[in-house]
């Protein structure tokens, strides 16, 4: 057996992980889409995502050096950009004013939110990394 077949196992390992990963958070968008939660809020609070999340954290210092290292910065930031988002809506719903700024801005979060799992998801699928 070779030197690279045996890398490229636990790689591959990884990588199936890592369609786990974007599935869960999918699912999440998936949720957000077709029930009366924003996507955000689906992407934050469910338990797909929350999973992911933990998941990322756990599996992340096995993918250092590798293309999918990328891709779990991806997800982590997007989940915790989004937080970040979400924590600047509820800032505005507090003032009557600003209730509808919040509700762009939770949508925006949203579509954003959903933009990045499927460009991250396409990118894996072409063994891609992400940009930073």
């Amino acid at each position: 057996m070779s030197d690279s077949s045996i890398e490229a196992r636990p790689l591959e390992g990884l990588k199936a992980w890592t369609h786990v990963i974007y599935g869960l958070h999918a699912f999440s968008v998936i949720a957000g889409i077709i029930t009366p939660a924003f996507i955000v809020t689906a992407f934050l609070l469910g338990w797909p995502s929350i999973v992911a999340v933990i998941l990322n954290y756990v599996k992340r210092s096995e993918a250092r050096g590798t293309f999918l290292e990328s891709h779990f910065r991806w997800q982590i930031r997007t989940f915790w950009f989004a937080a970040l988002w979400c924590i600047a809506g509820l800032v505005f719903w507090v003032t009557l004013i600003g209730i509808p700024i919040a509700f762009v801005l939770w949508i925006g979060t949203g579509i954003w939110v959903a933009y990045r799992v499927i460009r991250g998801w396409f990118a894996l699928s072409d063994n891609k990394p992400l940009p930073d």
